[in-house]
């Protein structure tokens, strides 16, 4: 069964019921398996409490954990991988991470991030 890995922006079109919400909303009810680095955690709660302040930051973060999401830890692996993408793309620290999570775990990453389409080694799918 394919697997997704969600990145920030895919969150957060769902949260804010941007264009891409419903895919998201409909990948996360399944069959399919929707992972999410653990970076991601940190960013959705960076940049709403940053643009809305810290009680919708905390109650986004608290909504998040609630979804069906299986999420990846750092690992040894995960660590050496997006080490090797930040070296070699013009990515932040948090997309490396999440763009090592999905090429480990064989997901199709699910984003609206203009910065992984040069990434030729990445399965994804642009969030429209």
């Amino acid at each position: 069964m394919p697997a997704f890995c969600l990145d920030t922006s895919a969150i957060l079109a769902l949260r804010d019921d941007e264009p891409g919400a419903e895919r998201v909303a409909t990948l996360l009810e399944g069959p399919e398996t929707c992972l999410a680095c653990f970076i991601t955690r940190m960013e959705v709660l960076y940049r709403v409490w940053k643009d809305e302040g810290e009680r919708s930051g905390r109650l986004a973060y608290e909504q998040l954990q609630s979804l069906p999401i299986q999420w990846v830890d750092q690992t040894e692996p995960l660590l050496l991988e997006a080490s090797r993408i930040k070296a070699s793309h013009p990515l932040s620290v948090a997309d490396a991470w999440i763009a090592a999570t999905a090429i480990l775990s064989l997901a199709t990453l699910l984003h609206k991030d203009p910065e992984f389409e040069a990434m030729t080694e990445l399965d994804q799918v642009w969030l429209a």
